[in-house]
């Protein structure tokens, strides 16, 4: 079956874009404000180190590394606590979602059909906030990964620097 794109309501569209960009936004929101206390100290401290690496022409000291290493290790033990618990959240976000919808499926009489549509049109904020859940440890999760890999980046920086300096007294135990 080919498409005919002349019949396509460009002014439907937008509206459909409109609904659809509003209610993200709600959505968006909602999850910002589950993720916040969750991120908000590992969310500063990667501001502060790239606040630090801005100046390209002042890198980092050894002694900046080392703080970073230790901090965000310690940032991101924390987070991975506070993650667990946001899967918690999501897993009884989904549970309540489940609860719902066969609630109103068991209690709507009709045909199957009809059963489904009441229970889908019933749960749906269920089923909107146990996204924003997902979708939050998600985010989540993603932040910790990202931090991992700083974290990794500035042990590797740190550690080539270490070989740096243990190459230099070398060279010049050697001409010595």
């Amino acid at each position: 079956m080919k498409s005919d794109i002349s019949n396509i309501d460009v002014k439907a569209l937008r509206g459909i874009q409109y609904r659809v960009d509003n209610n993200s936004q709600i959505v968006d929101k909602i999850v910002r404000d589950i993720i916040e206390p969750y991120t908000k100290d590992l969310d500063r401290y990667v501001v502060f180190i790239r606040e630090c690496l801005k100046n390209g022409e002042q890198p980092p000291t050894d002694y900046e590394l080392e703080d970073f290493c230790m901090n965000l290790s310690t940032f991101i033990y924390f987070a991975n606590g506070m993650c667990e618990q946001l899967g918690v959240r999501d897993d009884i976000a989904k549970a309540v979602y489940k609860e719902t919808y066969n609630n109103v499926r068991e209690e709507t009489s009709g045909t199957i059909q009809d059963k489904n549509a009441k229970a889908e049109q019933e749960s749906q904020q269920e089923q909107l906030i146990s996204v924003c859940y997902t979708r939050a440890y998600k985010t989540v999760k993603a932040k910790i990964d990202s931090a991992q890999e700083l974290l990794s980046s500035c042990k590797k920086v740190l550690t080539r620097r270490m070989q740096e300096i243990e190459l230099t007294k070398m060279s010049s135990n050697i001409n010595t």
